[in-house]
Parts: structure tokens; sequence; C-alpha cells
């Protein structure tokens, strides 16, 4: 149950389950995810392909970008907003904070004229805020904390001014299904931002970033907005 729930002790109908029609989200999309984080490649070209068709997924390293799509694509009162990861502490850098504290009602329920809802695209929900609940559109914005090297997944957790490699298995699979979540937070579909990173900056450096969008780009074929 989202916290927020858990907080108040109260109940929106809005935000239940049921009323995220869920059957938006087909059992491709499930399966194309799993095999993205997994590294499973077989076939994932395929289902990419056939799952675009109409459930639009497209990646860019333009952020400004990525927003104007999502707006482009949103109909009427489509709902569309911005999610990342609780520990990509470093894309605070291009103006994404994930130590924001929303208000999870604010968020997912007012309208477009109120600066706190996700329309605004200015806070941004984690997966503690977004876990079990869905938008139609989203930018899933990509930190340091997961990236590609070497033909494998590598696992930070940012901790004072640095990052730190987390090597526990359960840790490593809690990041990657925070991932996980992310992904499939959307009804109607949703793009990848991967910033270009800093190489001057070794929080942010650039092979945290290139190698990631490489995979997904040319491995997994998602196709790049420009």
């Amino acid at each position: 149950m989202n916290k927020w729930l858990i907080e108040t002790g109260e109940s929106k109908e809005e935000l239940h389950l049921a009323v995220s029609v869920r059957s938006f989200r087909s059992e491709k999309l499930s399966s194309f995810i799993h095999k993205v984080l997994d590294q499973n490649s077989k076939t994932v070209n395929e289902i990419y392909d056939s799952l675009n068709e109409d459930y639009p997924i497209f990646i860019t390293r333009d952020y400004v970008l990525a927003k104007q799509w999502i707006k482009q694509q949103a109909r009427g009162s489509e709902r569309f907003g911005v999610v990342a990861s609780s520990n990509a502490r470093r894309l605070k850098a291009v103006g994404i904070n994930v130590k924001n504290d929303i208000n999870v009602s604010n968020w997912f329920l007012d309208g477009k004229e109120d600066v706190r809802s996700s329309y605004f695209m200015e806070d941004i929900a984690t997966e503690f805020e977004i876990q079990g609940l869905e938008l139609d559109w989203t930018v899933v914005c990509w930190g340091a904390d997961l990236y590609y090297k070497d033909n494998e997944w590598n696992y930070q957790a940012f901790k004072g001014t640095k990052w730190q490699n987390i090597n526990q298995k359960i840790k490593r699979k809690y990041l990657l299904n925070t991932y996980r979540v992310l992904l499939t937070r959307a009804r109607q579909g949703f793009i990848i931002y991967i910033p270009e990173g800093e190489s001057e900056d070794k929080t942010r450096k650039n092979e945290f970033y290139n190698e990631t969008y490489k995979y997904l780009t040319e491995m997994i074929g998602i196709k790049k907005l420009k």
C-alpha cells in the first residue's frame, strides 16, 4: 500500500488500483522489461518492435525534449510525470532532485494549474511514491546508481560525496527491481532520459551513462528521440 495512505489513514478512490486500468499494459511490456534488466537479449528486439506499435517507448539524452514529448503525447485528462530512482542522487546536477518531499495526493490528483502536481514535472516521484500506482505517460530518468559496463550491470549507492559499489546480492536485486518498478508505471508509453555525464565531475562520469545508453539503443533497439 502506498505510504501516503498509510500515514493519513484516508482513502482516495482515484488512487485505488482498480481505477488504473492495468489492461492498458500488455504482457509484452512486462516481458520486455524483464529481458532488458535481466540481459536476456533473445527475442527482445522483436518484442520491442511489436510493443512499440501501440505503446511507444523512446530514449533521449535531452531532458527538455523528453518532457516536451510526453506533453505532446498526452490527450485530454491523461496524466504524465517524471520518475526516478531514490538512489539516483547525482541527477540533481541536471535539475532532477530525487530527495524532494512530495505529497502523493497532490502529485497524483491535482490539476494542471497546481505546481505540486505531476503535470508540472518539477517534483519527482521515486519508486516509493509510484509503486502500485500508474500514470499514462512517464519520463523515466536513469541515474548512475545502475549502469551498464563490460556486458553487465554495475550497482552503486551514493554515500556522502561519492559512489560506493553495492556488493550484497540482496541489495543489488532491490536496485534492479527499483528500475523494474519505474519502467512499468506508464499505461500508454514512456521515454527514458539518460544524462550525458560530466568528465570533470567524478560523481557523474561519462562512463556511468554512455554504456547504458549504448546498451539500450544498440543491443535492445530502443529508438532515439532527437
